[in-house]
């Protein structure tokens, strides 16, 4: 009992010291605060009050607690961060323009290409940019590389295989040709896209512009490849296994393609693989191979093999049908797409007369839509042949007999029906009668050649329609069609790539003899007087001019 008094009394004075201590210190801060609140009394003695009606003091502290609250956020704009909805936004190389607001895009691309367009088209000829409603995860093609991570621990007992003696006595039994020979190093496997300018790999789980099954897909594959210690590439040194992944999703069907690009031929755990890619993700519906051995930026290689379903993924576009392999030309964005397509028929404005060439054909999508929107004959030509193939592959899958696809070089094409005096350079009565041509043309980014230009306007057609992802060439382009005597009369832009800079843009021209002097839309010199006089440009395109001319900006980005 002596001893439990003794032990009580001395935690007793414990006790107190601490509560002392206690005391002290928070008399100290009370006293800091208090300096602090008379300091800031004097320096705000204006007499205005704070938000609970106090003077200075709570309006100085109110400060003080802003600029606290403030600092994190200056120091993370430091570090790089932003606003942004994506966490890599400040890195990645993909959108530039996540922090814009879409309207604010759309009016900034509209600007653009009227500053490209303004010294060759008259007033009222650009129309307003098409806009997309929702502007994300539109990406229905995604290319994700991989690449290696930090270097991780052997699998298996890693804790064993890591300690110095076990790693002894392991390749102790190996050297004598026993079991236990020390596990190969691993490495983290990271797959996303480049940030900008280099190719330095940003890790993606999530993106606000790919396909959102996509991205599941190459999310799937890389973990695949963990659990099989399947090797990333390596660029600098040209070894590992798996270089890219590319996934193509069917807009309206569903259909999933994935294609693998390997370094090698020899794919040993190839059946297993795609076993558990399709447990992962159900809708896969076809797995193609494809090998690339070379040391390129070119992604795809030559040699190709079907691993699992057919090999190629069905798609619909404009009622049509069309047959999409890892090699195909096929727009990324399907939803604009057709916005885009469309736009480019009411341009082209068949009747059921023209004959259609369709320069730079690819698959034959664009050709394919004129056949079916009012071409009397299509004339496809792309110096592709597996592309070409395609577009056969695709006019017979829809039925669709009006319509030919020829291999070869567009300006070489076009420079040999010029000499030939064919299609455009029959008697005027003979042309009128075959209701004239129509000259589409989809060039690379580089744009179209002068050879091709030129051969194209000494074919005299109707009206040409130039479509574009690069309006810069495209106006080189359009320059030099206006000095052989075509004038521009519409330009229609469609945003096919939101948040980016990119543009796609619909030129159409005509022949400069066939409008009035002051290059608008009356044909053939026709001089009928309209009972109210019209404002410049309402009367181009037959006076369709409205139809193309929607506020875009404002009706589809609600």
């Amino acid at each position: 009992m002596a001893n439990h008094e003794k032990r009580r009394q001395e935690d007793a004075k414990k006790k107190a010291k601490t509560n002392t201590r206690a005391k002290s210190g928070a008399g100290s801060k009370n006293a800091g605060r208090s300096r602090a609140q008379s300091s800031a009394g004097k320096s705000g003695s204006s007499g205005q009050r704070g938000p609970s009606g106090s003077k200075g003091p709570q309006r100085s502290h109110s400060k003080a607690h802003s600029a606290a609250k403030s600092a994190p956020s200056r120091a993370a704009r430091r570090a790089g961060a932003s606003d942004s909805p994506c966490p890599v936004d400040a890195r990645c190389g993909g959108c530039k323009n996540l922090c814009v607001p879409y309207t604010k895009q759309l009016i900034d691309k509209q600007l653009r290409i009227e500053r490209l367009f303004a010294p060759l088209a008259p007033d009222r000829t650009i129309f307003l940019i098409k806009g997309m409603k929702d502007p994300y995860h539109y990406r229905n093609k995604v290319i994700s590389p991989f690449a290696p991570g930090k270097k991780l621990p052997p699998r298996g007992q890693d804790r064993k295989a890591t300690d110095p003696r076990d790693r002894k006595a392991a390749d102790a039994r190996a050297a004598k040709g026993g079991k236990g020979k020390r596990p190969q190093a691993r490495y983290e496997i990271l797959t996303g896209m480049y940030a900008a300018g280099s190719h330095e790999l940003v890790p993606t789980d999530k993106c606000l512009i790919e396909n959102e099954t996509a991205k599941k897909v190459v999310l799937a594959v890389r973990d695949i490849m963990r659990k099989h210690d399947v090797a990333p590439y390596r660029e600098d040194t040209g070894t590992g296994f798996m270089r890219h992944v590319v996934v193509r999703i069917g807009h309206t069907s569903g259909e999933v393609l994935v294609t693998l690009v390997t370094n090698s031929d020899d794919f040993p755990s190839s059946k297993s693989f795609c076993r558990e890619l399709i447990r992962l993700c159900p809708a896969v519906t076809t797995v193609v191979q494809n090998v690339n051995e070379r040391q390129t930026n070119v992604i795809l290689g030559d040699k190709e093999r079907v691993l699992y379903g057919p090999g190629f993924i069905l798609d619909e576009l404009c009622g049509l049908s069309f047959r999409i392999s890892s090699k195909s030309f096929y727009q990324v964005n399907a939803t604009q797409t057709e916005v885009l397509y469309r736009a480019a028929m009411d341009l082209a404005g068949f009747d059921g007369t023209q004959v259609a060439i369709d320069a730079y054909c690819g698959t034959g999508t664009i050709g394919l839509v004129a056949a079916k929107s009012g071409a009397a004959r299509v004339i496809g030509v792309d110096s592709v042949e597996s592309a070409i193939r395609d577009a056969r592959t695709n006019a017979r899958h829809n039925g669709v007999e009006n319509a030919e696809f020829v291999a070869g070089d567009a300006t070489d094409f076009m420079c040999e029906l010029a000499k030939e005096g064919v299609l455009g350079a029959e008697s005027p009565e003979e042309s009128a009668q075959a209701g004239g041509l129509v000259v589409l043309m989809d060039p690379p980014r580089a744009g179209s050649t002068e050879e091709f230009l030129r051969a194209a306007a000494a074919l005299a057609p109707k009206r040409i329609v130039y479509i574009s992802c690069n309006p810069e060439t495209q106006a080189r382009d359009v320059e030099f069609l206006d000095s052989v005597g075509y004038a521009v009369v519409a330009v229609q832009p469609v945003d096919m790539f939101p948040h980016t800079d990119h543009i796609e843009c619909i030129v159409a021209l005509e022949p400069v003899d066939s409008l009035s002097p002051d290059r608008w839309g009356k044909e053939g010199g026709e001089e009928e007087a309209a009972e109210e006089e019209a404002p410049d440009g309402e009367e181009a395109l037959d006076g369709e001019v409205d139809e193309f001319a929607e506020p875009a900006i404002d009706e589809e980005v609600e």
